[in-house]
This record gives structure tokens, sequence and C-alpha cells, in this order.
């Protein structure tokens, strides 16, 4: 047996009637939430019990909802009625003018300018907001300096570790020469080397514009042992 239709009206129980009221607010609050949702729409609703009680829901806040109602009614009646479309503009650009002049004597007041007026509340109120600006400001700066320092530290320790690499080969060099010397040194034996220097084969810059620089082996020359003992004469 199917559902019997609903009259209706208003309902005498009171009892009832506020069962029936809860069902049917919670069922068109969420028909309006479903509706903003499915459609991308700006939902705004408003109910008063009967009680005097006010439920609402907004998509986005009742506000915005109301203030965008308010100004799309007046651009209807500036539709409907283009006389009113002078006043309407006129309001618009005295709304304007008064905005610019708040946001202009704010930006003195912060300065520093035009305080005669103001009471201590409002000078409170004008010193905080310098203080929150001011942390910014030292935030911004010191984020900044602490990823200079970290940039800076890195390309230190990158530079350290060439220099580590390049001491190692000029080690590694060195000990190669060393043990060249002694190979060369036992080789041709202590009659071939020649004592008056320090290092008796050198490294020797080999130039030629066609090939690039190189390092070649080259050995001192040896004087003859006749030339040596042979003294000079005079008269």
């Amino acid at each position: 047996m199917g559902r019997g239709k609903i009259v209706i009206r208003r309902i005498d129980n009171s009892t009832s009637r506020q069962v029936t009221f809860s069902k049917r607010r919670n069922g068109i609050f969420k028909k309006a939430k479903e509706l903003a949702i499915l459609c991308d729409a700006e939902v705004g609703l408003m109910i008063f019990s009967s009680t005097g009680r006010l439920y609402e829901y907004s998509s986005t806040s009742m506000n915005s909802v109301i203030d965008r109602y308010g100004k799309t009614k007046e651009g209807q009646q500036v539709v409907t009625n283009p006389n009113s479309e002078l006043k309407f503009w006129q309001r618009e650009a005295a709304s304007l003018r008064q905005q610019l002049h708040n946001l202009q004597e704010n930006h003195r007041q912060l300065m520093g300018e035009d305080l005669s007026g103001l009471n201590v509340k409002e000078l409170q109120s004008i010193e905080n907001q310098l203080e929150v600006s001011l942390r910014g400001v030292r935030t911004k700066k010191d984020q900044i300096l602490f990823d200079e320092i970290h940039e800076l530290n890195r390309k230190g320790s990158l530079v350290h570790q060439e220099n580590t690499e390049l001491y190692k080969k000029i080690s590694m060099i060195g000990k190669e020469n060393a043990e060249l010397y002694k190979k060369i040194y036992e080789a041709e034996g202590p009659s071939e080397v020649n004592r008056d220097s320090p290092t008796p084969y050198n490294f020797a810059v080999v130039e030629n514009r066609n090939v690039p620089m190189q390092l070649g082996l080259s050995t001192l020359p040896q004087q003859d042992d006749t030339e040596q003992s042979a003294a000079p004469k005079l008269g």
C-alpha cells in the first residue's frame, strides 16, 4: 500500500511540528550542500524557526553571499531603471574615494606622520602592525643570509676537497720524482751525478708552437776530465 499524500498545512501539535521542522531543515541543508558541490554554485540559506532561532548554511561565507546579493540587486535595479544609474556610479566612486583616503591615511600613520589625532589604543595598534612587519622583514633577511652562508660553505667545502686532491697529486709526483732519481742514481753511479746541484736531473719545459706544453727530463752537461784537470797557464 503506497504512502498517502501529505497535506501541506500548519501542524497543530507542537511536538510533531518541531520534529518535522528538524527533519526538513536537515534535508534542505543537505540539498543546498549537494547543489553547491555538484553545480559549483554559491549557496546561502537562512532559516528562522517559530521560536526565532536562526539556522544558516553557506558554501563560502554568509557575509560574502549577502554582499553579492546586494550588489546584484543594485545592478538589476540600475538595468531596470536607467535614471538610478548615475546615483549608483556616484556611490561607487564615493566608496572608492573613501577607500583610497583610508589607505593613504594608514600609510602616513605607518610612516610616523599625522599622529596628532590618535589616542593610545590607536597608536598601540599602529605599533603592533609595525612590529609584525618588522619581524617579517627580519625573518626574510635572516633566511636570505642563511641561504647565502650555506651556499658559501658548500663552495668552500668543494674548494677544500679540490685542494686536498691537488695536494695528494703533488705528493704523488714528489714520490715518483724521488723514486726516479733513486733509480738513475743506482744505474749511473755517484760519479755521473753533478754534486754542485741538489737535483742532478731536472724537469725542463719543452716549448713548441705546434704542440701543447710538455714536461721533459734533461741532464746537465758534464765537463771532460781532462778539462777539469788542466790548470790555466800564466804568461
